[in-house]
């Protein structure tokens, strides 16, 4: 396979660790070990005092895939496949698709999940959102865009970059649209669970249509990117048997330390998402007035859940912006270019306990 360089991974190869202040990083902030050995019921603190560092079971440690499963209304533990993230998308994509195949798929996002379609030799539509409708992705759009080769829908619901959610009406629609052409759906859910109001919450696509497959993971709303711990549900059984197949040609297993520690961090998810979600909502306070008191300079919609946003900048060019902020502030920002973004937007991230120092930096470089 020939794949295009990951635009957004190697600009944060280059730039992630050199700089004091990171406002554009999709993270929260992240647990230390000693933070979530703390939060460890007894069971889970005793596999992790006599974990042997040996190979790990291929679909993930059956406490784990139970774990998970109490995040979904209708998923079953043996429904779970462990994955790194990563992985998760570029396995499913390689079992479900084929040189010719037509996919859609929600843009701008995370390169991956488009990407990968291409390099299969898939035609691939990229479906845009509406910026000055709150970002809203246009059910209707997508309806028309279907064609006699359609194989697979690609949405990323809360959005990457936007924070944007559709309803769950729309939601519902887009299973209408799949179901009635036997179509299968693929659903980033990464950021699910980081909504600020609770009852924006969409249920997982998995839980709702049986060619759903959903990816989430530890990296965001457990703030414990370092894991490398993501999942796949499906209730497809055909499917989730030739995604497991498929596994033992990227990861095989997983860390067995990594899927402990994601034990203890799930079994203690109530305690963890409300720490994220204070940080979140804390800072999200101060990007407010900053955008308010700026409304010549930026372009200012509020996400609705997750930790990162895409302000537009209104003069000049948004990759020289962010290079000048991180050359004389030493604050990263992610500019749009690396998300193929044509409206000279760019990343910000707000996950994070040290964005006040990043935004009163990036407001001295404003003035």
């Amino acid at each position: 396979m020939k794949i295009h360089p990951f635009k957004l991974e190697r600009y944060f190869a280059q730039h992630e660790f050199t700089v004091p202040y990171l406002f554009s990083s999709s993270d929260c902030e992240a647990l230390t070990l000693q933070e979530l050995l703390s939060l460890a019921d007894a069971e889970s603190f005793s596999l992790w005092e006599k974990l042997r560092l040996g190979y790990t079971e291929s679909l993930g440690h059956p406490l784990l895939r139970a774990e998970i499963a109490k995040l979904y209304a209708h998923i079953k533990a043996e429904e779970v496949l462990v994955v790194a993230p990563e992985e998760g998308i570029f396995i499913t994509m390689n079992v479900l698709l084929e040189a010719g195949d037509h996919v859609i798929a929600t843009f701008p996002g995370y390169q991956s999940l488009y990407e990968v379609a291409q390099a299969i030799g898939c035609q691939v539509t990229r479906w845009l959102p509406e910026e000055k409708e709150g970002w809203k992705f246009d059910v209707d759009w997508l309806r028309h865009q279907i064609r006699e080769n359609t194989r697979l829908i690609v949405v990323n619901f809360p959005h990457n970059p936007t924070g944007a959610l559709p309803r769950r009406r729309d939601l519902a629609e887009i299973i209408r649209i799949a179901s009635e052409r036997g179509l299968y759906l693929f659903s980033d859910e990464m950021y699910r669970l980081l909504e600020y109001d609770v009852t924006d919450r969409l249920d997982s696509a998995s839980d709702l249509y049986e060619y759903a497959i959903s990816l989430a993971g530890m990296s965001k709303a457990f703030a414990l990117a370092g894991l490398r711990i993501g999942w796949l549900t499906t209730r497809d059984e055909k499917l989730f048997q030739t995604l497991a197949t498929f596994k033992d040609y990227t990861t095989i297993c997983s860390s067995a330390p990594s899927e402990i520690l994601a034990i203890m961090a799930l079994r203690a998810k109530e305690r963890i998402v409300a720490r994220n979600l204070a940080i979140i909502r804390d800072n999200l306070a101060l990007l407010d007035p900053f955008f308010a008191r700026h409304t010549a300079l930026f372009s200012w919609v509020k996400p609705k859940a997750g930790t990162i946003a895409f302000p537009q900048l209104l003069s000049g060019r948004a990759a020289e912006f962010c290079a000048g902020l991180r050359e004389k502030q030493g604050v990263l920002l992610l500019p749009g270019d690396v998300y193929e973004d044509e409206g000279n937007h760019f990343r910000i991230g707000f996950g994070r306990r040290n964005m006040p120092q990043a935004l009163s930096r990036l407001e001295e470089y404003v003035r």
